[in-house]
Order: structure tokens, then sequence, then C-alpha cells
């Protein structure tokens, strides 16, 4: 849907890409931003969710073929490019209303035309580009979805109600949270003829109480005992599928390490992520009398290391 501040935001500078961005170089930039910015990483930051909110801006656009060859054409316009209005006889020059063969510009028509009906004011219709003349194109209607963590994983089909009535959303696979989904020819119809208007859908997606996402991988904190982490143990992991996976945990492993399980994440048509199992050592708050014998027995016989020694040290540099 073409709209008027386009020849203002540089949304090819939004997301740090040239404007022959290839498809996937585009979508790689956006995730790394969007994961960067997104306000579950930034509570409270009012600047990071300004420039999240950009930046989903500008990949919406870039991403959809239709709108972003529209913006490139609206933003060639703004930067003096030279296009030809019909039957005026001549080029039209740098936005400044003059036709090469001397003929006067009238902006209310080249704009009402470009952005709605002829001779409309700037923007006031939510059509999309047509030229310079022909049917426009409906309204668009823009709203939002929420889907649960498994949906988004492993897709889904709903149905939403809408001013146009119910319609068949599909929820693709590997979803992620904020991604745009446009519903070609289901918006509000032309007022002359021309193709609807779609429909685009901002999809929000539910946090998980034990998986999380990451990309196309998918982490999950895996407790283990002070006995398990020491010696080694072999344990089991909860996975997207619902059976769990067998784990080995070597022998002196720390908090923090990441056990990661291959093609276990999330799967979409393009690729397939990996299950990572973070250890986190738990301690036990409660010892009777036996236990803590046992515990300083092994306190006598242990090797006397200092764990920190290494970070004290650094402290002094």
């Amino acid at each position: 849907m073409a709209s008027q501040d386009w020849f203002d935001k540089d949304f090819y500078k939004t997301l740090g890409v040239s404007k022959d961005v290839s498809e996937a170089e585009l979508k790689k930039v956006y995730r790394k931003l969007a994961r960067q910015y997104h306000p579950d990483s930034n509570a409270g930051d009012a600047k990071a969710e300004a420039k999240f909110k950009e930046i989903s801006e500008a990949y919406s656009v870039l991403s959809d073929p239709t709108q972003r060859q529209e913006y490139d054409q609206i933003r060639a316009m703004g930067s003096g490019a030279r296009f030809t209005a019909p039957g005026a006889g001549g080029g039209y020059d740098n936005m400044s209303g003059m036709f090469g063969g001397g003929q006067q510009a009238d902006f209310g028509d080249i704009f009402g035309n470009l952005f709605g009906q002829p001779g409309s004011r700037f923007g006031q219709s939510s059509g999309g580009f047509r030229g310079w003349g022909g049917p426009t194109k409906g309204q668009d209607i823009v709203s939002s979805v929420t889907v649960d963590f498994f949906e988004a994983i492993h897709g889904d089909t709903m149905s939403l109600g809408t001013p146009t009535g119910n319609v068949k959303v599909k929820i693709p696979a590997g979803t992620v949270d904020g991604q745009k989904i446009r519903l070609r020819g289901k918006g509000h119809p032309s007022q002359d003829g021309g193709a609807p208007g779609d429909i685009v859908l901002t999809v929000t997606v539910g946090k998980h109480p034990v998986f999380e996402r990451d990309g196309d991988n998918v982490r999950v904190n895996v407790p283990v005992t002070f006995v398990e982490a020491t010696l080694g143990a072999t344990i089991e992991v909860p996975t997207l599928e619902g059976e769990p996976v067998k784990l080995k945990v070597a022998p002196g492993t720390p908090s923090g390490r990441v056990l990661r399980v291959k093609g276990r994440g999330v799967k979409t048509t393009k690729a397939q992520g990996d299950l990572l199992a973070v250890v986190q050592v738990a301690v036990p708050s409660h010892l009777d009398a036996k236990a803590t014998e046992a515990l300083e027995a092994f306190a006598a016989v242990a090797p006397s290391e200092n764990p920190r020694a290494d970070l004290l040290a650094k402290a002094r540099r």
C-alpha cells in the first residue's frame, strides 16, 4: 500500500542494505535487527521500541515485491528521476511541476492517479500504485493476530473475522513474532472496478514456559544435579515433537554449557534448526546430616582449587 511518507523514508538505509539486496539477505538482516531491538529484549527502552517499529515497517515494504517496486518508483520521483505524462508532450522533471513541452502540471491529478482517485488529495486513498490512470485498488485492511508458540512452530490454519467477512488464514510453519502475512484480494473492494485490497496481518507469537526461539534453533534450560554434572550422566530433554531425547552429560560439565541436538529445532521450507539444551547445575537447598557429612568428607579430599582465581587476577589488571 503506497504511502505519501515514502518520499521521506529510506527503508534501505534503515535496514543498512543496498538497493539491490537479495530476498535472502534482506530476511537475514531483518532477523538480526529484530532480535537486537525487540521490546522483549529492551524492556522500557523507548528508543529501541521506536527502532523496532522502523525496521519492521521497512522490512514489510521491501520484502513484498509489489510494494518494493512501488516504493522504488516513488523514491525515484523524489530523487530527481524523469517521467513522462501521457499526452503532455514532454518529460516531467524533478517534481518541479513543469513539462518539457512547457505545459504546467496539475499535482492534484498526478498524485490523485498515483495514490487514489483522479483529482483526489495526496495520500487520501490507500489504493495501490496504478500508474497514471485506470481503476484504483481497494483499501487494505490492517490487523493483527495472536498465535501460541506451537502454532507458530508447526503452522496452523485459523478463521479470522474481518469487515469483509470470515477468511481463512494460514500461519506458515516457523512464523516469527512480528512477521506480516498478506492475504491478497481479501481487503475492501475497489470503488471503481479495480482489484480489491489486501489484508495485512502482524503476527504476535505467545511465549512458552519451557522453549525459547533463537532464530531457527530452540533453547531449553535443563537442570542437572551436582552429582550428574560432576560424575557425568545420561539425561532426558524435552523436544518440540513431544518425545524426549536422551543426552550425555560429560563429567565436569559446568552450568551454561550448551548441548546441541541436530535437526530438532524449527523446521521451515528453507531450513531446519537445532535443539540447544543449556545445562543448569541445580544446587540442593536442604541437606540432612548424613548428606552434609558426606559432602564435608568430599571437600576434605577434593583437589584444592579456587574457581575464582582467574576472576580475581583479571580484576587486578
